[in-house]
């Protein structure tokens, strides 16, 4: 693992690491806060998925999360979104919603894609090993949180690892990507036909089929401009009420799809993990 940087922030080390993967055959860069702590503490971790043509360093430098990750002792860790370098294909078209910076936290079957998009197992198994070898992770506390795309990925991960994540949240996820334009193109690009495969990656299927986690927190911006089309909050609160999952729904007026929206409501989402991360 190479250190790109590291800074002093809030008492605590806010650093970029990479390293290769083994899993996506490329390098792949990832960044860590690490707030002030005892000498030999082990510390609860919260994972954080981007969105779409983002890399770890939008929630990095926008996301105001170090202060309440001093406050509450959370490791926060941000990986990038898909795999990149010359070898790894695109879009055909060159578009923002597929191919690099668009990997939908699966990993590829189909052909060009399957040899480097391997976002699922990279961020499941071959980075929580690295976080837990070189930083004081309690791999036994961690949750999951994310945005758009990000939080597609935090659900489904969260839904298919209950016992792994104590707390799973949201900011404006894709919770149907079966249905809708952005989660279609990906999942039919990266997977094939629609069938069993696609509702292992789609939040409101796999709650559908019997996955349960105790509570989920959402947050949705009402003046996001991708609410109607490709996010709608509403098929998870109806899948959730059905399954009797515990679902906070908040809808805040007037805020859009940025971190502007994020960073005002991420300090309330880090104090929920925090509860929950509690020994």
């Amino acid at each position: 693992m190479e250190t790109i940087s590291t800074a002093k922030a809030f008492g605590g080390t806010q650093g970029v690491y990479r390293h290769a993967s083994e899993q996506t055959k490329t390098e792949m860069t990832f960044s860590v806060f690490v707030p002030p702590h005892a000498p030999g503490a082990s510390l609860p971790v919260v994972w954080y998925l981007s969105g779409l043509t983002c890399t770890h360093a939008n929630v990095t430098e926008k996301g105001e999360f170090r202060a309440a990750c001093a406050e509450l002792g959370l490791i926060f860790v941000a990986p990038d979104t898909s795999p990149r370098g010359g070898a790894v294909p695109d879009d055909p078209a060159d578009a923002y919603d597929f191919g690099l910076g668009a990997g939908f936290y699966v990993d590829a079957t189909q052909a060009p894609f399957a040899t480097h998009y391997k976002m699922w197992s990279y961020v499941t198994q071959e980075l929580p090993a690295l976080i837990g070898a070189h930083f004081p992770a309690d791999l036994a506390r961690q949750s999951i949180m994310g945005h758009s795309m990000g939080g597609h990925g935090a659900l489904t991960i969260g839904l298919r690892h209950p016992d792994r994540f104590r707390a799973v949240s949201a900011f404006a996820p894709i919770v149907a990507p079966g249905q809708v334009p952005w989660g279609q193109k990906a999942l039919a690009g990266y997977l094939g036909e629609e069938g069993a495969s696609w509702r292992q990656h789609d939040a409101v299927a796999l709650i559908e089929d019997g996955a349960r986690v105790p509570a989920l927190l959402v947050d949705q911006g009402g003046a996001d401009p991708f609410l109607t089309e490709q996010l709608k909050p509403e098929l998870l609160q109806a899948a959730c009420e059905k399954a009797g999952i515990a679902l906070t729904l908040n809808l805040r007026v007037g805020y859009d799809h940025s971190y502007y929206f994020i960073s005002t409501f991420m300090a309330e989402h880090l104090r929920w993990h925090a509860e929950r991360l509690r020994d």
